[in-house]
């Protein structure tokens, strides 16, 4: 399970190494309605992935009757919506508690509202054909690395009717401009409602499963615990 300390330990060195890497809203991010790209906060698990946008595919696979596989160019042609949706991480205020995982040392920043524009995951879904045994679908980013000693993808995984909420987007832009690399070029989920942790980034594949999804990022971390030894509650 993830190590904890107590705040009387200070900021660990690993956790400062992480606090340069990523960054929390500014105060004065307050003043727009949009946060300017750059102001919005930024987590990032594992090293940015480069994507070359025009042999990029997206793949839908599993338990569906068509197979589908999506260029870019493909998502794009879809109809497509823009909202604006406030993203805060599952860890916001994590230097508050005592003790604390060792993670990104989050004071109260980690927070920002884009305008997101994509085209509703549940039209692809709707093309693909859910099957009767499906229970979950599993969203995996291109993001790969080790935690908890684990080397794994970032992969979440949402209920098929949680999949099926309109605002569900597989986002494309930030603001009106192509998602940054650190933000999830070139396409990423987003999940209005849920911790950012849900929003996949640099999306390669979604995969409809008949049974709950138990990867470390879904079973292990992203769980309120009380100490080492408890498995927690899932953030949702």
């Amino acid at each position: 399970m993830t190590e904890l300390v107590s705040r009387a330990q200070g900021v660990r060195f690993d956790e400062l190494a992480l606090a340069t890497r990523n960054h929390g809203m500014q105060l004065e991010g307050m003043r727009y309605d949009i946060t300017p790209i750059g102001m919005h906060y930024l987590l990032i698990h594992f090293d940015i992935p480069e994507i070359d946008a025009s042999s990029w595919r997206l793949r839908v696979t599993g338990y569906v009757k068509r197979g589908l596989e999506l260029s870019l160019d493909d998502i794009r042609s879809r109809p497509a919506t823009t909202i604006p949706v406030t993203l805060e991480c599952a860890g916001n205020g994590r230097t508050r508690m005592d003790p604390r995982n060792v993670s990104q040392p989050w004071g109260l920043e980690a927070i920002g509202t884009a305008a997101w524009t994509g085209t509703a995951l549940g039209g692809i879904l709707d093309d693909c054909g859910i099957r009767d045994e499906a229970v979950e679908v599993v969203f995996t980013g291109a993001d790969r690395g080790f935690q908890d000693k684990v080397e794994h993808n970032y992969q979440r995984s949402l209920s098929i009717s949680e999949c099926r909420r309109p605002e569900i987007l597989l986002a494309y832009e930030m603001n009106g401009t192509p998602l940054p690399p650190q933000h999830g070029f070139p396409l990423r989920l987003l999940v209005p409602g849920w911790y950012g942790m849900t929003s996949v980034k640099w999306l390669r594949n979604i995969e409809v499963v008949d049974r709950p999804f138990t990867g470390l990022q879904q079973a292990v971390a992203y769980r309120y615990q009380r100490d080492a030894d408890d498995p927690g509650l899932p953030v949702s």
